[in-house]
């Protein structure tokens, strides 16, 4: 595993073609079989989903390892990660291969950008009480990393108060605005934007394209789009967002084994070498890329059959794209079924989700606070068979009778209609019984 990539941009992977023979809707069924068939699945958001079919590859890729270590590691690991790599460079339009580098998941990668960041401060290059903008509605996992890595180091966050509901791009831009205003205030300089490419809590799409022009007008030193949701999802096209950094999950909407995720890194950025894998090993020192692929003694297979997952993604009508579409096209569908069915609403216009929505419930469900969500969450697994997640939505001051929580619906490929009807049917008869978060232990 010792060096670069020095060779690595001359041997491109043929671009694999849509398959002649489409994937039927019983063969999507028994590729999800392993799934419980008893719970309504509606949440493929949190974990995503892997089709039998890449579980086998998976565990071919391990098994060859358990065969023969010292072989897989000196003649197989670098070779399949890099045919990795080259696909998602492609997926992706990065310049060159260098610039991708696959780690475990999106956490992960914010780590490997924000302890750059964190140096960046401890050496001087950033002064203390320089801003970082990162949005309200950011990760959880991110917002911590923002605090332990920038915080830490003598950075000033800065955080955009979006609107929920949210009723166009508008307003998300002119909130964003005011957050870099309120960074540069008193002299300081914004170093660093976090913008995520789709929320996860509530659930709406950024204009990553509009924030990261802003922030290139406004003088931002460096842009990180945290999209754990991006591929698969919606489109990505690290060139045209223009980031500095772009990350995403691909156990989530692109159909890999937990867990793996690619950390995008422009070759222009001003710190492309000062990045470094926060577990440091043998490779440190050779670029991220390849200190990224071996971390020491693990199992590897979930970044391996990224070619394998293309081809199972080149199955369905239209390919990746074909399957964006259509679980848009159905999960918005779904969100005003629902929202009708409990006369409420969803949470952004329909040009404003990706294959999430967010879905009002019932005010007389009673749902008062984070503790409620989670009790509610837990009521419907256990009683009604139903998986969803359920986000609070504090009223502002003077606000009476609205909506306080949302759910929020994925569709994926293997998502039937019966399975939303499903959920519809269990509030109805919460709704009915004359149920409220307040009788919950």
């Amino acid at each position: 595993m010792n060096g670069t990539d020095t060779k690595s941009t001359t041997h491109l992977p043929k671009k694999p073609k849509l398959s002649q023979t489409l994937i039927s809707d019983s063969e999507i069924q028994s590729e999800f079989s392993h799934h419980d068939p008893t719970i309504a699945r509606i949440n493929n958001g949190s974990f995503g989903s892997c089709p039998q079919s890449i579980i086998s590859a998976q565990q071919r890729w391990q098994l060859k390892f358990l065969r023969q270590p010292d072989h897989f590691y000196f003649n197989e690991l670098q070779k399949g990660i890099l045919e990795s790599r080259l696909v998602i460079k492609s997926l992706v339009n990065a310049d060159h291969v260098d610039e991708i580098s696959i780690v475990d998941n999106a956490t992960t990668a914010a780590a490997i950008v924000l302890q750059s960041v964190s140096w960046a401060f401890s050496q001087g290059k950033f002064k203390e009480g320089d801003g970082a903008v990162m949005l309200h509605y950011a990760y959880g996992a991110v917002k911590k990393s923002v605090e332990a890595y920038v915080t830490r180091a003598g950075g000033y966050v800065i955080e955009v108060q979006l609107p929920f509901p949210v009723t166009s791009v508008s307003e998300i831009v002119g909130e964003f605005r005011k957050a870099l205003e309120r960074g540069k205030s008193n002299g300081r300089k914004v170093r660093l934007a976090v913008i995520d490419h789709i929320t996860s809590m509530p659930s709406v799409v950024i204009p990553v394209k509009e924030l990261v022009k802003i922030c290139r007008e406004e003088g931002v030193d460096q842009v990180f789009v945290d999209a754990a949701h991006g591929i698969g999802c919606v489109d990505v096209d690290v060139k045209e967002i223009g980031a500095d950094f772009y990350t995403s999950n691909l156990h989530k909407w692109f159909f890999c084994p937990p867990s793996v995720a690619f950390l995008y890194c422009r070759k222009s950025s001003s710190n492309w070498n000062d990045l470094h894998h926060p577990v440091v090993s043998h490779e440190y020192g050779n670029g991220l890329a390849v200190e990224s692929a071996w971390i020491g003694t693990r199992d590897y297979s979930a970044q391996l059959v990224v070619p394998q997952v293309l081809e199972f993604v080149n199955r369905f009508e239209g390919g990746l794209e074909g399957i964006k579409k259509r679980n848009h096209d159905t999960v918005v569908e779904m969100g005003e079924m629902l929202a009708k069915a409990w006369g409420t609403h969803i949470g952004c216009p329909p040009e404003m989700c990706a294959s999430m929505v967010m879905v009002g419930l019932p005010a007389c469900l009673g749902i008062f606070g984070d503790s409620d969500t989670l009790k509610l969450r837990t009521h419907l697994r256990d009683n009604f068979a139903v998986e969803v997640p359920i986000y609070y939505r504090a009223p502002k001051d003077g606000e009476v009778n609205l909506v306080t929580g949302y759910a929020r619906i994925s569709h994926q490929v293997y998502n039937k209609p019966s399975e939303y009807y499903k959920f519809r049917d269990a509030i109805n008869q919460l709704v009915h019984d004359k149920f409220t978060c307040a009788l919950l232990p």
